[in-house]
């Protein structure tokens, strides 16, 4: 019997992967894929990796060593960062020049005199992964609550850098 099954919103589908991300160890976009595939869900993968990032979606590595997701960047009240997000999105695209992390520390480098602005714009989204920031001219550094967290957050960063 061929099923017939209506579209699904952009809202049912980010909750539905957010569903599997928070409750199985999903390593990547195929099984992600496959996984809404197996309910009906269709989706390319453009669509698949625009839904992780707007989720706050990133890579991990799991106490077993394996990659998995992990929704690092959500807000405190479970949204996926509204205006603050996209501002944030537009000012990583504009002044961050590079990222790197380590244990839970993330290294941002911006122009000079850039730092404590887009410090601010990264507090503003108020992501519950990041305990804190700290600006100086040219050098933001987070600290995430997660104690190997700095690097996940490097990737989380560049992510929207590159979008």
């Amino acid at each position: 019997m061929n099923e017939s099954r209506s579209p699904v919103t952009k809202s049912a589908r980010q909750a539905r992967v957010a569903e599997f991300i928070e409750r199985d160890s999903i390593g990547s976009q195929t099984e992600l894929a496959q996984r809404l595939a197996d309910e009906g869900v269709v989706v390319t993968q453009g669509t698949l990796s625009k839904d992780l990032l707007e989720l706050g979606a990133v890579r991990v590595r799991g106490a077993d060593g394996q990659f998995r997701y992990a929704l690092l960047a959500r807000e405190p009240n479970g949204g996926s960062g509204g205006p603050a997000l996209s501002r944030l999105t537009r000012l990583c695209g504009e002044l961050l020049l590079t990222a790197e992390g380590s244990a839970n520390l993330t290294v941002l480098r911006t122009p000079p005199g850039a730092a404590q602005f887009f410090a601010s714009a990264i507090d503003k989204v108020a992501w519950e992964a990041i305990l804190g920031t700290i600006a100086g001219d040219d050098t933001v550094v987070i600290i995430t609550r997660d104690p190997a967290g700095g690097s996940a957050m490097a990737e989380t960063l560049l992510g929207l850098h590159s979008s």
